[in-house]
């Protein structure tokens, strides 16, 4: 896409954004962009197709109005975003609750463009396995699952290398120089996969009690304590504060449960579960992992490719959520999504 094309659109954002409600002729007399009304209104299309404005009226009277969406799936510019030092950018310091009570409810977070690719990779990844004997697709859910032990863990600090990790889940064997914590990190990472792998009902519905179980397999014999937690947690790299009412933290999970179980998109049920788990932060620690496993269960528990999140640079992924804690915009995380889906369907099946 040119950025004369991303100029007019968010020339045009702007000001829908500031004029609350405007007609096409409205807009193009009071952008300062010199284009056709024919040009303007096949942008406008393409917004409305992106979920970023909706339309009022029919064709002759139709207005344009910014999307309840705008805020969670407008495009950010990551590496600019940065630029500014934790406590010169300006965000929502805390937690939002009208986000998960009302706006996840009305909007979708993938455009139908989004959408057509998540849906072709998987029918490819359908097709794919298809073709593959049962001991053939187990060997390749293996592979991915132990991929996903290590990437899962090396977001959060574990120095195992994914060699190192490959051992110590088939073959028991420890590295040389890392902790003990380290391996039991990697090791109940595996039985978390293994019991979604073996039961892939248990998360449908979603439930409050579904997510603590799984966090307790993920967190056995680490010293974090278990179950919803009852007091303050902070985050590094962020001013974002969670919700510190252990009451409160929990109706805000049934409220996302809800939300998931509603959702009849498989791509969106596994998203949100990705990003919620992670903004509620509901437990004293392990949060993130507990995110990373339910989501891929979703998606297991739909026939539809896991994901191991291989390819993602730890860094990367910490951006995208942080802007996520931060503006609830979730366009960054929704771009690694799709992008580790690809990968996943392209690499182990």
């Amino acid at each position: 896409m040119s950025n004369k094309y991303t100029t007019r659109k968010q020339e045009i954002l702007q000001f829908i954004k500031s004029n609350h409600t405007s007609t096409s002729n409205e807009i193009l007399n009071g952008i300062n962009v010199d284009i056709s009304i024919a040009t303007l209104k096949r942008v406008l299309q393409d917004l409305v197709t992106e979920g970023l404005v909706i339309t009022i009226g029919n064709l002759k009277s139709r207005k344009y109005q910014i999307s309840p969406a705008y805020d969670i799936i407008s495009p950010i510019d990551v590496t600019e975003y940065f630029k500014k030092e934790i406590d010169e950018r300006t965000i929502q310091t805390g937690f939002n609750q009208s986000l998960i009570r009302d706006t996840l409810y009305q909007i979708n977070v993938f455009s139908n463009g989004e959408l057509d690719l998540l849906n072709e990779l998987q029918n490819r990844f359908k097709i794919n396995t298809a073709k593959l004997s049962l001991s053939e697709y187990n060997n390749e859910l293996e592979r991915l699952a132990i991929d996903l032990s290590w990437k899962s863990s090396q977001i959060e600090g574990n120095t195992y290398s994914l060699l190192e990790t490959e051992r110590l889940l088939k073959d028991k064997e420890t590295a040389v120089g890392k902790t003990k914590s380290e391996a039991t990190m990697l090791l109940n990472h595996k039985d978390a996969l293994d019991f979604i792998i073996n039961n892939p009902n248990y998360i449908n519905p979603l439930s409050v009690s579904n997510i603590e179980d799984v966090h307790s397999i993920l967190i056995k014999d680490l010293d974090i304590t278990r179950n919803i937690r009852t007091g303050r947690v902070g985050i590094s790299g962020t001013n974002y504060k969670p919700l510190d009412n252990e009451f409160q933290i929990k109706e805000a999970l049934l409220e996302m449960c809800s939300i998931v179980n509603s959702k009849t998109n498989v791509f969106e049920k596994a998203l949100l579960t990705l990003v919620l788990i992670s903004y509620i932060q509901p437990f004293a620690d392990g949060n993130k992992r507990t995110a990373r496993i339910i989501s891929n269960a979703i998606l297991l528990n739909h026939n539809y490719c896991p994901i191991s999140f291989r390819t993602i640079d730890s860094i990367e992924y910490k951006k995208a959520m942080l802007i996520f804690y931060e503006q609830t915009n979730i366009n960054p995380f929704k771009k690694v999504f799709i992008d580790q889906f690809e990968f996943a369907v392209n690499t182990y099946f």
